[in-house]
């Protein structure tokens, strides 16, 4: 059964299962929030720069952020963030790190909430170190991405094709390989989560729902929610939903705080990077 752990959220997105808890961006009140499994909640990051959007996942512990104003990625160490990657450009809308300390950012390739025409949009590789580079283009509002345990495929939700896109990955983080996972038929892919089995939890806003599929695109559950539902992550046995009421871009008011964070018992849990 599906229960609330949290409301009163501004506008919740990129939910981490990390070190017992679980983690999000509150991207209109400008914070990375904690929150245990009995709901209690943690302000761990307070954002001085605009936030929409703010995506982070974590680098030997320490989250790493996507100032996506900025065209910044940022390590946030106990002394304060500090730069890890100069991105150039702005619009980034999701982050995930890989085994070898380097990460892969991907952007919609132009301003949704300044109303700006659709662009396609790109996947970048940040190495441990820091370069950059462009490794994948002509996404269509690219969003959630995952990597399997192994490391060998990297996992792309495109919102505007409404479908899951696979590359495979070169040992120097390059990708090929190019191909569709899932054809979502009228999904529209928000944030995603990979199980331990390899199928995909698949969050959707205008269909108010959060979708498990297989490579292929067979439907292997569907949970359905009062609002829009923006992310996902996976514990090792909880599947925790980010929903909010979504009226459009001109309907964004911090002020709304409808958003929620629900949990639903699952019987295979995260899938983790060997």
């Amino acid at each position: 059964m599906t229960e609330p752990l949290l409301d009163g959220i501004a506008f919740g997105e990129s939910p981490r299962w990390h070190d017992g808890r679980l983690w999000f961006a509150d991207w209109l009140a400008h914070e990375i929030v904690a929150v245990t499994p009995a709901g209690q909640r943690e302000v761990v990051f307070r954002a001085d720069f605009p936030t929409m959007p703010m995506c982070f996942d974590f680098l030997d512990g320490q989250p790493l952020v996507v100032s996506s104003s900025d065209g910044l990625l940022l390590r946030l160490t106990e002394s304060g963030p500090v730069t890890h990657a100069e991105l150039g450009g702005s619009g980034y809308n999701e982050i995930v790190v890989a085994r070898d300390g380097g990460c892969y950012v991907n952007g919609g390739g132009f301003d949704l909430m300044a109303g700006e025409e659709f662009r396609p949009g790109l996947v970048l590789h940040v190495s441990a170190a820091g370069e950059v580079r462009e490794v994948a283009d002509g996404i269509a509002f690219g969003n959630g991405m995952a990597l399997t345990p192994d490391g060998s495929t990297l996992i792309v939700a495109e919102s505007y094709a409404k479908r899951l896109t696979a590359f495979s990955v070169r040992p120097d983080g390059s990708l090929t390989g190019r191909r569709v996972w899932a054809d979502l038929g009228d999904g529209v892919p928000d944030g995603i989560a990979l199980d331990a089995s390899g199928a995909v939890w698949v969050s959707d806003v205008p269909n108010r729902s959060c979708t498990r599929v297989q490579e292929g695109g067979r439907v292997l559950e569907r949970l359905t929610f009062g609002h829009g539902c923006f992310a996902c992550a996976l514990s090792d046995d909880t599947l925790f939903v980010v929903t909010q009421e979504w009226r459009g871009v001109g309907g964004v008011d911090a002020a709304d705080r409808t958003g929620e964070i629900l949990a639903h018992p699952v019987p295979v849990g995260r899938s983790v990077l060997r």
